[in-house]
């Protein structure tokens, strides 16, 4: 098969899953990832046209779940490459199999044959890393690669990134040129500890994910805390808002919220008080600076009414 017929086959591929809005929408709920309109349309959009998506928002509110959800409603492999400062081509796209290349090398030595450079340095001897990995996906759907947290690397790691996000193709000097048959559905997250190039950007769609209202963040951790009460949620809702508004220097996240009610539900905990969330606070506030500060405003502050 060509490399433009699969391609054409895996966006019939998409075009069957995600039809529209509403149906992407619905989807990703069946798998518990809830999505208001804004983010269900640059997601659909970001699928159909096909575009990467870039998602940035404060840590906790779900964009790496994004990710995970598209893979799960795709049935599709879920391919992650965290990044770090520093992180470079040979832990993101390849590197070469040194070890063998040398036995290889020692072989034709004891067999008294010659080896031409070209043979160590092709697709056999190479280590293949997450990007690569999603490039050479089979199919017949593109795998979703997930770029995280991209703000954490540097700016000689985006330039890298270019030729990824706008042609679906990477170049190793020893081989040439490598291009997807099946482009990967690209997903970065980034949590703005600084600002990402303007080049990275114009490649992609972008939303911002914001922290839900009260109602949608009960809906999603309820969903995530299976059999935790409802009025359980809600305080837990309210109370993790209120940390928000507060002047903690790291707010609790989604994700803080799902712990807590899972800590809190385990616990047996049936209405929250200033007690259980003395004896729980760690499992929603990560830093001891922003226990204190919720501590000295006084814990009932957070279940006191509105």
């Amino acid at each position: 098969m060509s490399p433009h017929s699969a391609s054409g086959v895996a966006e019939d591929e998409i075009r069957f899953l995600v039809p529209d809005v509403e149906t992407l929408a619905q989807r990703l709920a069946d798998v518990d990832y809830l999505v208001d309109e804004g983010l269900a349309t640059t997601i659909f959009l970001s699928l159909r046209l096909p575009q990467p998506l870039l998602l940035e928002g404060e840590a906790g509110v779900g964009k790496t779940e994004c990710a995970k959800a598209l893979a799960m409603i795709l049935d599709t492999p879920l391919i992650r490459l965290q990044c770090y400062e520093g992180i470079d081509a040979a832990e993101a796209l390849y590197e070469w199999n040194y070890p063998k290349q040398l036995l290889s090398i020692r072989v034709a030595d004891a067999r008294n044959a010659e080896i031409d450079e070209s043979d160590l340095f092709g697709p056999d001897y190479l280590i293949r890393r997450p990007l690569l990995r999603a490039l050479e996906h089979p199919g017949p759907r593109p795998a979703v690669l997930l770029i995280d947290e991209i703000d954490r690397a540097d700016d000689d790691f985006e330039a890298f990134l270019l030729q990824l996000l706008g042609e679906a193709s990477v170049t190793i000097p020893e081989i040439g040129t490598i291009r997807a048959t099946h482009p990967p559905i690209i997903v970065l997250t980034s949590n703005r500890t600084r600002d990402l190039h303007d080049a990275v950007k114009r490649r992609c769609l972008y939303q911002w994910i914001d922290y839900p209202n009260r109602q949608r963040e009960v809906d999603i951790v309820r969903r995530r805390v299976k059999g935790a009460s409802e009025t359980l949620a809600v305080q837990v809702a309210d109370a993790i808002s209120r940390m928000r508004e507060s002047d903690v220097q790291k707010p609790p996240g989604v994700a803080e919220a799902i712990d807590w009610l899972a800590a809190l539900s385990l616990l047996g905990v049936e209405r929250l008080d200033a007690q259980a969330i003395d004896r729980t606070l760690g499992s929603v506030l990560k830093y001891s600076e922003d226990q204190e500060v919720i501590r000295a405003a006084g814990l009932e502050e957070l279940v006191g009414e509105r």
